[in-house]
């Protein structure tokens, strides 16, 4: 289907596929925020509505479908269900957790050089002390959970209630061009009380994990395909030529590969029972964002300057692109499934 000037739905996946239907009204209601991405108190109150889908499929053609709408909106809805998906993942593994879900989520695991957030645990429950770096929207949340050291080797997941006067949400540094409104920036916490979800080591180990690194990069393959549409339609120009269909070509097989790799990861994560989740995953985020970057390339190099001082979604677009594919790790994350590759774990 399509919907104006809103890209055709599913992008992803089959439209025979089941919890499409839930996928089409989270749409639906996102057409109806006039400031989607931008005006990020509605964008939180969308996304908080939005009912997780019942499938890893279904998710990141929601991803994908939002992200191709406007990449902000992809980067506020996508850590807020991950984080449901993770707390329902540990209610289901045995573990109890005391904590509401209602209000919006993030998810809080990146670690910095110098910065340091430790748990402690005494008779009333655990306390967290320290700084964690790369919070996104810690100022606008209302819950994250984010991981904590519980001694010099060990961390542990943990949900903490961002309004708590412990909590401190730094305001930058945040000097973005893209993204600019959805500010990553350290929180500062003084003895705030944090609930633990999973013991030691579970947030890494659970299957879920793989799951939400792939979502990510389901975002960013829907929010690089307008940019395949931008190139369509220079190449189908009155004045085209060879060059332009090159770089329309380029970028279609581009983001057609890892489309494939998308459909194939999802079905093999519904289906359960995965061996090397971690290393498929990594594999698939490989693949997405080397078309992501190819796209992006392509498309400056098809469309030049204009777009990107006068046409402010594409401008836009492209930054919030640039920024969010940085969470790839790039030669680093290649050398990481080298390395499992290398080990035996090379397994197709």
């Amino acid at each position: 289907m399509t919907d104006g000037d809103h890209p055709a739905f599913p992008l992803l996946i089959p439209d025979t596929t089941p919890g499409l239907d839930d996928v089409r009204d989270a749409l639906r209601r996102a057409h109806a925020v006039p400031a989607l991405g931008s005006d990020i108190a509605a964008t939180l109150a969308w996304a908080t509505a939005v009912a997780p889908p019942a499938s890893v499929a279904a998710t990141w053609e929601l991803l994908a479908s939002v992200a191709a709408r406007d990449v902000a909106a992809a980067r506020v809805l996508e850590p807020h269900l991950d984080a449901l998906a993770i707390l329902e993942e540990a209610a289901a593994a045995g573990f109890a957790i005391d904590v509401d879900t209602a209000g919006s989520w993030g998810v809080f695991a990146a670690e910095g050089a110098g910065l340091r957030l430790e748990a402690r645990q005494d008779a009333d429950g655990w306390t967290l002390r320290g700084t964690k770096p790369w919070c996104s929207l810690a100022a606008d949340l209302d819950h994250a959970l984010v991981t904590a050291w519980i001694d010099d080797e060990r961390r542990q997941l943990f949900a903490l209630d961002l309004r708590d006067p412990a909590v401190i949400a730094r305001s930058g540094p945040w000097y973005a061009r893209g993204l600019d409104r959805v500010v990553s920036a350290p929180i500062d916490v003084d003895g705030a009380r944090a609930v633990p979800v999973g013991d030691a080591g579970w947030y890494l180990r659970r299957p879920g994990f793989a799951h939400g690194g792939v979502g990510v990069a389901a975002c960013w393959w829907g929010a690089a395909t307008p940019l395949r549409t931008a190139l369509a339609a220079a190449a189908g120009g009155e004045h085209a030529d060879q060059l332009s269909r090159v770089h329309l070509g380029r970028a279609d097989t581009a983001l057609w590969a890892a489309r494939a790799v998308l459909v194939e990861t999802a079905a093999v994560f519904d289906a359960g029972g995965s061996a090397s989740e971690g290393l498929r995953a990594a594999r698939a985020r490989a693949v997405v964002a080397d078309a992501v970057e190819t796209t992006i390339a392509e498309a400056a190099h098809a469309l030049g300057p204009l777009p990107l001082v006068a046409d402010e979604a594409h401008a836009r677009r492209v930054a919030d692109l640039q920024v969010y594919v940085r969470q790839h790790h790039a030669e680093r994350d290649l050398a990481k499934i080298g390395g499992d590759v290398a080990g035996g774990d090379g397994a197709w």
